[in-house]
């Protein structure tokens, strides 16, 4: 994740930068979902069971803080689905692992928002497009209404609430809705995922927008998280599976800010850019391990193995080369100048491409120039 207005905010105020001292784990505790999203990359369907029992995921959390995990987004499938993620999650909680929920929204309702608030620190609920747009993607009549009214839900009872956004060729007709509508509502985060070629969004690759289209709307994104800063907005902008965001970033913010360029820098330095395998780490819902959720590999079973010695195996090939920064890459990242800022970008859009993890990043828009000036 590329969290532009911490950055803009910490820098210019000469602030401490926002960084989690471990390991964010992705955690899919179910398959189960009541959408059919275009995009899914774990194809989630309402007739799945669930794999993992409550006594298993309890049993495994000491085996998460040995692996040094001390954030969890809990994610599915549709996670409010399992009758015991309050348990687990809270369960979590207890030894210090902060926790947040990415769900659609539709399961939230005035029973149990304020279990949801007081169990999580942060609810991302995805909305991806304007009505028509956002219903069809998801694949039900009536879900962006629904969706709206259990971010209301949780505004009302003072819970944090963002909207997680898809950018493909089937959304990007409502990308500045978006904005304006977070801006109506007033939510605490924007959350823009640029698409990865796995699941589902492999078999839809064809949806995927196209280079200039996308530096025309990541510019867009940059702007914005200026203008909220500047405004005092208190909108929170994050794109995530993008790391090249970052170098148009940097270029932005020296110009505004020529003179704490050099501090930026450093700071998207020591960020590191793509984070698979090294600080973020994917479980699905039969309990496979792997460096992040658009993986095509994994590197172990936790029903076969203890978490922290699949995580912690320093003589695991795939994990030892996604650790070496800047990472060992071909293509244009094997030359470029700022691979040590973004780290090469998605291994897993490399290899749905490719067929090799350690080739550049397909969806990378920079040009020479942006490639040069390391």
């Amino acid at each position: 994740m590329f969290r532009l207005s911490n950055l803009i905010s910490s820098v210019v105020e000469g602030k401490r930068e926002r960084s989690l001292d471990g390991v964010i784990a992705i955690w899919n505790f179910t398959n189960r979902c009541n959408l059919a999203c275009k995009h899914c990359y774990s194809y989630a369907d309402a007739n799945s069971e669930d794999f993992l029992s409550t006594e298993f995921i309890l049993e495994s959390i000491p085996e998460l803080l040995k692996g040094g995990v001390r954030f969890v987004i809990f994610s599915g499938g549709e996670p409010l689905i399992r009758k015991d993620i309050f348990q687990i999650a809270q369960a979590m909680r207890k030894v210090g692992i902060i926790t947040y929920l990415s769900t659609n929204g539709l399961y939230i309702n005035d029973k149990n928002v304020d279990e949801i608030i007081e169990t999580f620190n942060y609810i991302g609920i995805s909305i991806d497009g304007i009505e028509t747009i956002h219903d069809e993607f998801r694949g039900l009549k009536g879900a962006y209404k629904r969706s709206l009214e259990a971010i209301a839900l949780i505004q009302k009872h003072q819970g944090n609430a963002g909207i997680r956004f898809t950018l493909t060729k089937e959304t990007q007709s409502s990308f500045y809705d978006i904005f304006k509508l977070a801006e109506d509502i007033g939510v605490d985060k924007i959350y823009i995922s640029h698409l990865v070629y796995s699941g589902r969004g492999l078999d839809n690759l064809k949806i995927d927008i196209s280079k200039d289209e996308r530096r025309t709307y990541v510019k867009f994104i940059i702007d914005k998280a200026f203008e909220y800063y500047e405004q005092g907005r208190g909108i929170d902008i994050v794109t995530g599976n993008m790391e090249m965001d970052s170098i148009l970033f940097l270029e932005e913010f020296s110009n505004r800010y020529p003179s704490l360029k050099d501090e930026m820098r450093r700071r998207l330095l020591k960020w590191g850019g793509n984070s698979a395998g090294r600080r973020l780490v994917n479980i699905d819902w039969k309990g496979n391990v792997k460096p992040d959720p658009f993986f095509h590999f994994t590197i172990g079973n936790m029903t076969q193995k203890p978490f922290s010695e699949i995580w912690l195996d320093e003589d695991n090939d795939i994990l030892r080369r996604l650790r070496e920064h800047p990472r060992k890459l071909s293509g244009n990242c094997a030359n470029c100048g700022v691979v040590n800022i973004c780290n090469g970008g998605s291994r897993s859009r490399a290899y749905a491409i490719s067929g090799e993890l350690w080739e550049e990043d397909p969806s990378c828009y920079l040009n020479d120039k942006e490639r040069a000036n390391g």
